[in-house]
């Protein structure tokens, strides 16, 4: 059953950086709470006791109680204290943006370790809140069978949280080894990652079943996919790549997010190229590019070669046409597919080589390795029998197919 929930928006009129309310409707709606009423306040300053005016408090406590509402929901970061006083007069739960957001992110959570690292945001985040959760049991254990070494049930529960924390915190650090193991292999073999960003909900998942042929989880939701994805696809002139998609981000992603999920994002900051994925149709395209590179910067994948590709053009308003240059596409349709593959290839093409190959007629499955990457421009057959071919691919993944074939990768000839 759906918690029925106020919504409070809190507009500083002195702050640049003010949260988004359709965004902070969107996520009380991912979360699954019935939205009663959304509820603006504006302010000149952050009040230390209650976030709002004590005034304004008391006229929500009004509210919560003629609609009967479970929850109050803003869409600002609380300190447990505001937490603790603004629950003591609305007499209901009180949560922040930062705990709805895990709240949405633990309802997604399907792989071992996303659980894992949801379960460790969430734990840090209610560390510093016990007070408020637990002030009913802040009391000496006694009574026959429960007299002991006088720990208040409040340090009980703060000392088990401590202890999961660090059971956790060694769990995903065992993960994230293994993924750091599965990242070199990767780059044993040669091939280039291309990894997916962007904006929750700007259409990622939907561009990687298009790329991949693949039926990744698709829904007009934000967060819908949170566990990273790997498939290895084909790029024309490029060869074999492996494609990541990765969780979409929000402005003022929380930092518990971004460090609980620091193992996952550094596929993005080992990759070869992000292809960054905008919402063409969103007004607010242009400021969510710059909350998308504040986390690119913050998991140190800034410095990772990008490139932009506007999706959801068949949505646009007819007649409205993006600058020139830019990579376009849908998705949805399919349009500008090529478009996009021809721009991944120009990207990789810093580490793209041109050559000529003899190969031997005992070769065919090499040649025919070739022709699956779309890298063979010309063949003739040599005097021998065997083929001569003119190639272009990506310096490592030609490197990786001759090595398999017992060819030295200096015995090609290069074409300058």
């Amino acid at each position: 059953m759906s918690e029925r929930a106020l919504l409070i928006h809190v507009d500083f009129t002195k702050d640049s950086d003010n949260e988004d309310l359709a965004e902070f409707q969107a996520l009380a709606d991912a979360a699954g709470a019935l939205t009663l009423n959304v509820i603006t306040v504006r302010r000149d300053r952050i009040d230390a006791r209650y976030l709002i005016g004590k005034g304004k408090v008391e006229e929500l406590a009004q509210i919560v109680a003629e609609q009967t509402a479970d929850l109050v929901i803003f869409n600002h970061s609380l300190s447990p204290s505001q937490e603790r006083n603004l629950e003591r007069v609305l007499k209901c739960r009180v949560i922040d943006r930062t705990g709805l957001i895990l709240d949405i992110f633990a309802q997604r959570a399907q792989s071992f370790e996303g659980k894992l690292q949801v379960e460790l945001a969430q734990l840090n985040h209610l560390a510093t809140r016990l007070i408020r959760t637990w002030t009913h049991l802040e009391r000496q254990k006694g009574g026959i069978g429960l007299r002991g070494p006088g720990e208040s049930q409040l340090e009980t529960d703060r000392r088990l949280i401590r202890q999961r924390i660090k059971m956790l915190q060694g769990r995903l650090a065992k993960i994230k080894a293994q993924r750091s193991a599965s990242r070199k292999s990767r780059r044993k073999s040669a091939l280039p990652t291309v990894s997916l960003v962007g904006y929750t909900n700007a259409g990622k998942s939907t561009l990687f079943n298009l790329l991949t042929h693949d039926e990744v989880y698709v829904a007009d939701k934000l967060f819908a996919t949170l566990d990273p994805t790997l498939r290895r696809i084909q790029i024309p002139g490029v060869g074999d790549v492996i494609l990541v998609d990765t969780v979409g981000f929000v402005q003022n992603l929380p930092h518990q997010l971004i460090e609980a999920f620091s193992a996952t994002l550094e596929e993005s900051r080992d990759a070869d190229l992000l292809l960054h994925v905008i919402d063409a149709t969103d007004p607010r395209r242009d400021e969510k590019i710059v909350h998308v590179n504040d986390v690119l910067k913050q998991i140190h994948a800034d410095q990772v070669l990008q490139l932009q590709v506007f999706n959801k053009i068949d949505a646009l308003p007819e007649g409205q046409v993006l600058s020139a240059g830019e990579v376009a596409i849908s998705a949805k349709t399919g349009q500008g597919l090529v478009t996009l593959e021809q721009a991944i290839a120009r990207a990789l093409s810093s580490e793209l080589i041109k050559c000529r190959l003899l190969l031997a007629q005992d070769m065919g499955g090499i040649r025919a390795q070739l022709y699956q990457s779309q890298a063979i421009l010309q063949e003739q057959i040599d005097d021998s029998g065997g083929w001569l071919l003119t190639i272009q691919l990506h310096r490592d993944v030609l490197r990786h197919i001759l090595h398999k074939a017992g060819i030295a990768f200096e015995d090609v000839q290069v074409i300058r």
